[in-house]
């Protein structure tokens, strides 16, 4: 076939993070209340969302349908994230690990060297995907989770503003079985 020019396009499976605006809440309160015993309500993420730049909230969104979510808090010293869902039936697909790695990038572009959360401690998948993430157990908090008072595991990364922390994010990133799509944020906050 000549004077045909084969290009490789990048295949992806569909799922953007874009920055969390009110649009989506009620797709994220929707998977809240399908994926957490204790669901936050749409006004406590409406507050967060008013909270400015101690503030970092993400979604996953297929075809303009919420699919995933995370949160952060960003304080002076580190950052502690709040919240992170999935919807059931794309969990293991790397919904979880393309909002950690939006997330934990944004932790280093503000210069910030550590970040904590708090995971069930029976929660072993997430707790694997948090060490991958080079999250280390740091303590327990005893009755954490109002619902069924299960203990919290303390988990913390350290170093993630260092050269060796973005090479690890890279290296998790080149794992994904397509591209990490991440919709930028235009002047007027709207996602472009």
């Amino acid at each position: 076939m000549s004077g045909v020019e084969t290009v490789d396009v990048p295949v992806t499976d569909g799922v953007v993070v874009a920055p969390m605006r009110a649009r989506h809440l009620r797709g994220v309160v929707e998977l809240e209340a399908a994926t957490n015993p204790r669901p936050w309500s749409e006004r406590l993420f409406r507050d967060e969302l008013r909270m400015g730049p101690s503030r970092s909230y993400s979604v996953a969104l297929r075809e303009h349908v919420v699919v995933g979510y995370c949160g952060l808090m960003l304080n002076p010293d580190e950052a502690h994230v709040t919240t992170i869902a999935v919807a059931d039936d794309l969990r293991r697909q790397g919904v979880a690990t393309r909002l950690l790695l939006v997330a934990l990038r944004r932790v280093a572009d503000r210069g910030l060297d550590a970040v904590t959360l708090e995971v069930r401690i029976t929660n072993r998948p997430a707790q694997s995907l948090y060490r991958r993430f080079g999250f280390a157990p740091g303590g327990i908090r005893r009755a954490y989770y109002r619902d069924n008072r299960e203990d919290a595991l303390v988990m913390w990364a350290h170093d993630v503003d260092g050269d060796d922390y973005a090479t690890r994010l890279d290296g998790i990133e080149a794992t994904l079985p397509s591209p990490l799509v991440v919709a930028a944020t235009g002047p007027d906050g709207g996602s472009r």
